[in-house]
């Protein structure tokens, strides 16, 4: 049976893929996967068989995700190395974060999440002057201001993963149960998204508006974090969440509003030019903003991978209420909230693909659904109560 043209092209073009791999993609494959061999000789009798599925599916989809995204790796390794140092600082004495510098100034992961803070809104700053004054020097420094921060809040998450387990091993957990830690954990995915995106468009003043909305996180994740209400001390799950389901459904649930909120941003940028160039003011400063097909372009492609991960997240956590309470969906007040936050991109995707709508109009919807995402995110733990009350300020 003879192929067709366009199955000749998708063959050819998967056997290009993996000619295409160098010496050093593989080399990091080979790395990623004696990692994971030796993680599963130390740990694998304490692991049921979903947590080994939650290993080697991460193995693989960080083995890929170097693969597509270069600059990922040195990331990771990174933030591998760094965290693997404070735990080795730490031992198996928990305490020591108070008096080791190291630990005290720098890597525990209370230091490390201010690092991160503090990094994100330099960054926002250095954005905005790099974008006023046109220099490429700060936008530059402002991108690695943007990494530094990121992989700090990530190393953050990982040492505070250990931190738990110091605590009381009963007590260790993933760290994403709370609203401190998820706000980390959006920061960090927000940035990774626009990091690729200023990459892959090679344009470095989308970032004051990207990053205005993680410091907006920061300020957040401060007030409640470390203000009186503690939330940045380590406290045991609370039944609903003791899970393997919480490994998976709450990161990808997070990629979609990350996602959905660099749209949002970049729709702000978008309005702003558009705007300004309506009404012949074409100076200096409006010129070096991105061309309106480049963030119109990135506003889509961000929304419709926020789309996807969102679906996969509400899939998940449908699978997970069945688990825990017995059935898929109950019209839970975050449930409905989540479902009207998903028929909201998928109108926005539908309009974009099918009926061919384009700049102003979307720009303005991507606006308008952050405020309807933030509802879903923080505004149902506010003023609803449910099944997920585990999460309220």
């Amino acid at each position: 049976m003879s192929m067709t043209g366009q199955e000749m092209d998708n063959l050819f073009e998967k056997q290009s893929f993996w000619r295409n791999l160098s010496l050093f993609d593989w080399g990091w494959a080979g790395a990623l996967i004696l990692a994971t061999a030796y993680v599963l000789q130390q740990y694998a009798a304490q692991m049921d068989v979903y947590e080994l599925g939650i290993l080697i599916g991460t193995t693989l989809s960080i083995i890929a995700w170097g693969w597509f995204w270069k600059p990922v790796r040195a990331y990771i390794v990174f933030v591998t190395l760094i965290s693997l140092f404070s735990i080795y600082l730490y031992g198996n004495n928990l305490a020591l974060g108070e008096t080791n510098f190291f630990l005290k100034f720098l890597i525990s992961s209370k230091s490390a999440i201010m690092w991160m803070s503090a990094l994100y809104v330099l960054a926002t700053v250095a954005y905005f002057i790099g974008l006023i004054i046109g220099s490429e020097f700060t936008n530059k420094t402002a991108s690695a201001m943007t990494w530094s921060a990121t992989v700090m809040g990530f190393v953050g998450l990982l040492v505070r993963w250990r931190e738990s387990y110091l605590v009381h091993v009963d007590i260790g957990h993933f760290p994403v149960s709370n609203l401190y830690e998820v706000f980390i954990l959006f920061s960090i995915i927000t940035a990774l998204l626009y990091l690729y995106y200023e990459g892959k468009s090679k344009t470095y003043t989308m970032g004051g508006f990207v990053l205005l909305v993680i410091s907006a996180a920061v300020a957040f994740l401060l007030w409640y974090g470390f203000g009186s209400r503690g939330a940045s001390e380590i406290q045991p799950l609370v039944p609903a969440l003791q899970s393997y389901w919480m490994k998976i459904h709450v990161p990808a649930n997070f990629v979609g509003y990350g996602a959905f909120a660099l749209a949002a941003m970049l729709g702000v940028a978008y309005l702003i030019k558009d705007s300004m160039v309506k009404a012949g003011r074409n100076g200096a400063i409006i010129n070096r903003f991105p061309d309106l097909d480049i963030l119109d372009d990135v506003m889509y492609k961000s929304i419709a991978l926020g789309f996807a991960f969102f679906t996969l997240a509400t899939i998940l956590g449908a699978m997970w209420a069945a688990e825990a309470w017995g059935g898929y969906w109950s019209w839970d007040p975050k449930e409905t909230w989540a479902l009207i936050v998903w028929l909201n991109y998928a109108a926005w995707l539908h309009l974009r693909l099918t009926k061919g709508w384009r700049g102003r109009p979307l720009a303005w919807w991507s606006v308008v659904g952050l405020f309807v995402t933030l509802f879903a995110f923080i505004g149902v733990n506010m003023f609803l109560s449910g099944l997920h009350s585990y999460g309220e300020l």
